[in-house]
């Protein structure tokens, strides 16, 4: 087993470097993509597995080899599609008030209160659903992702009643969508109330950060893998 792994760290390394790494021809500086990302990883993962897998007919060097591309293939895959989808959404979402963060292979789609409900209510506001057309729009063209909706609220007022409003707004968003064209298999909608601010509820500018809904779209890792 170590030797095994002296011989697929070296390996491994050269692939994440090689894989990750990009050049921008305006700046000539070195950039890292997501789609790199994902073939090195996929390709240092199947390495590993090929070379600790098969019969013994095949040498442990020429197993690691096959693994890496197998495993490269998959990874650069799921990538470029999350990177095309991204691309799409970032135009069809400006100007919406709706940020779009990448984290790491999936996409995060941050929808502030003020943009798409009206002061304690779970009614979409007529922009909001403008834009949620548009990205409804993207999302039928990218059908190997799933649709992940939460609703969030700032800490103020009764707990209870702000985990009902959290749910009541997903569960809005997730309908239209659905009644926009987006397969309702895909969808799933949940209300975390309080539970999860991203800044301070101790200020004004912090609580608006902290009512939101955010759509995070994940690959269905199978689906690339039987392709």
């Amino acid at each position: 087993m170590m030797k095994s792994f002296r011989f697929i760290a070296p390996f491994a390394t050269v692939l994440l470097l090689a894989g990750c790494a990009t050049t921008d021809p305006n700046t000539g500086q070195t950039q890292r993509s997501q789609t790199g990302t994902g073939a090195a990883i996929g390709a240092a993962v199947g390495a590993a597995a090929g070379a600790l897998s098969g019969d013994g007919s095949t040498s442990r060097r020429d197993r690691a080899l096959i693994g890496a591309a197998v495993g490269a293939a998959a990874g650069g895959g799921i990538g470029a599609y999350m990177d095309r989808q991204e691309e799409q959404l970032r135009q069809s979402t400006q100007g919406t008030g709706i940020g779009v963060d990448r984290r790491g292979d999936d996409i995060v789609l941050n929808m502030p209160s003020e943009v798409t409900f009206g002061f304690d209510s779970s009614d979409l506001t007529p922009s909001a659903r403008n834009a949620l057309n548009d990205v409804a729009a993207v999302l039928q063209q990218y059908p190997d992702t799933l649709v992940n909706i939460g609703g969030h609220t700032d800490s103020t007022g009764d707990a209870s009643y702000n985990q009902r409003l959290s749910e009541r707004r997903a569960q809005a968003v997730g309908s239209y969508l659905s009644q926009s064209g987006v397969s309702g298999n895909r969808l799933n909608m949940r209300g975390y109330g309080e539970t999860q601010p991203v800044a301070s509820n101790n200020t004004e500018q912090g609580r608006a950060q902290n009512r939101r809904v955010e759509i995070t779209l994940t690959p269905i890792e199978d689906r690339f893998q039987q392709q």
